[in-house]
């Protein structure tokens, strides 16, 4: 364990740290433009890299478990409160139908940097196919599937490392883009055109005019955070049932370990009760205000403690190949979602929040979405890319076992 100011077991100080910097990313945030066009979540992240790296903080603690086990779970449903399925499909098949097309570019990635580096990384195949997860869904993913492979916690350490500095750099790289007139010259740009004519000098912050103040009650909050712990309770409790019910383990039968996975897993089962819940009991979940606020005020302390364990000379030391690797994979998602978006005539605005989404996961790409002021896809990213988590987990799990054959 290596020297930090604060401690490991400064609970409270590290809740404060964590609380205290989600809040200072949101102001910035909401405050200045050039953090606006960061976005929060970036400065979140970094912010905390930065302070691991410099010995500020400690790169493990019970505090941020806590974060994982309990904040997450609780953020997710809140984030898709207002997220109708029957409403997001009548509106939003061709931003999952782009989201899709990424994916492929994922799963490309994976099997170049496989078979380049296969013979240099130990342990390879489990790393790639939770990254597979990860690339397809975002950081949640890739708890899930390195619980389900049993990584080494060191070799886990260093993968975020390498997962988190690149997510940084790529989310920087997708924000430049939409600027660039090259791609505006060859995409249709309708979201950035609808922000140039409402705000022509770009003085306006639009992450602030997302977030406005809005009337909420204490009922408000009181019916989304209750609910949101309800439906974790029940989704939760019927996961730990369906895996205990459903045998799996290498002795057991594919279709067996497969309905163990879909029914057996956290945060696959939380997701499914959610939209469930949401889209038949639409009425109910899209009056309550102030849900997504408060989902994602819990996200941006999960952005902080994404940027902890990315200690620079962890993974210069352990795994300096990874970098490698998660290069490859974003590199040939870009690729393959650019592409593929022109082939189709997508939107650049629809390529964008898509491989934000695959590489990041939804919350991501809607806090992207947001601080561009492209206010129409933040519902609709949020659905598909959570859609994500299911198929990613998947697709992991699939890349993660053929790999594990050679």
């Amino acid at each position: 364990m290596s020297y930090s100011i604060i401690q490991t077991d400064d609970i409270w100080i590290l809740w404060a740290f964590l609380a205290g910097w989600a809040a200072v990313s949101i102001y910035l945030e909401q405050k200045y433009e050039w953090a606006s066009k960061v976005s929060g979540a970036i400065i979140a992240l970094v912010g905390a890299m930065l302070l691991a790296n410099l010995n500020v903080i400690p790169l493990e603690s019970p505090v941020y478990d806590t974060v994982w086990d309990y904040v997450v779970p609780l953020a997710i449903p809140l984030l898709l409160f207002q997220s109708n399925l029957l409403k997001i499909w009548k509106e939003s098949r061709r931003l999952l139908l782009m989201f899709l097309l990424s994916a492929i570019g994922t799963v490309a990635g994976a099997v170049v940097g496989f078979y380049l580096l296969k013979d240099f990384i130990p342990g390879l195949d489990e790393i790639t196919g939770m990254m597979t997860g990860s690339y397809i869904g975002g950081s949640v993913n890739l708890a899930a599937l390195s619980a389900r492979f049993e990584t080494p916690s060191e070799m886990v350490s260093s993968v975020v490392v390498a997962d988190n500095m690149m997510m940084a750099l790529y989310f920087l790289i997708l924000i430049s883009i939409s600027a660039l007139p090259f791609f505006r010259k060859h995409f249709k740009t309708p979201h950035i055109d609808e922000v140039e004519q409402k705000d022509p000098n770009g003085k306006k912050n639009l992450a602030a005019s997302y977030w406005k103040g809005k009337e909420i009650s204490l009922q408000d909050i009181g019916l989304a955070v209750g609910s949101s712990f309800i439906l974790v309770a029940i989704s939760f409790t019927l996961a730990d049932m369906f895996a205990n019910l459903i045998p799996s383990g290498e002795n057991v039968n594919f279709f067996l370990n497969m309905f163990n996975g879909l029914f057996g897993d956290h945060y696959l089962m939380l997701t499914t009760i959610t939209v469930l819940a949401v889209t038949l009991f639409s009425g109910f979940f899209e009056n309550i205000n102030g849900a997504q606020e408060i989902g994602t005020y819990f996200i941006y302390i999960f952005f902080v403690v994404i940027g902890v364990p990315a200690s620079l000379p962890l993974i210069l030391q352990n795994a300096p190949l990874l970098f490698v690797l998660v290069f490859i994979m974003v590199g040939l998602n870009m690729v393959f979602s650019f592409t593929f978006g022109k082939l189709f005539r997508f939107n650049l605005e629809d390529v964008i929040v898509a491989s934000n989404a695959n590489i990041g996961g939804p919350t991501t790409a809607a806090a992207m979405a947001i601080s561009k002021g492209w206010s129409k896809l933040v519902a609709p990213i949020l659905i598909v890319g959570t859609l994500g988590y299911i198929i990613g987990n998947y697709i992991g799990s699939a890349i993660g076992y053929w790999f594990s054959t050679f």
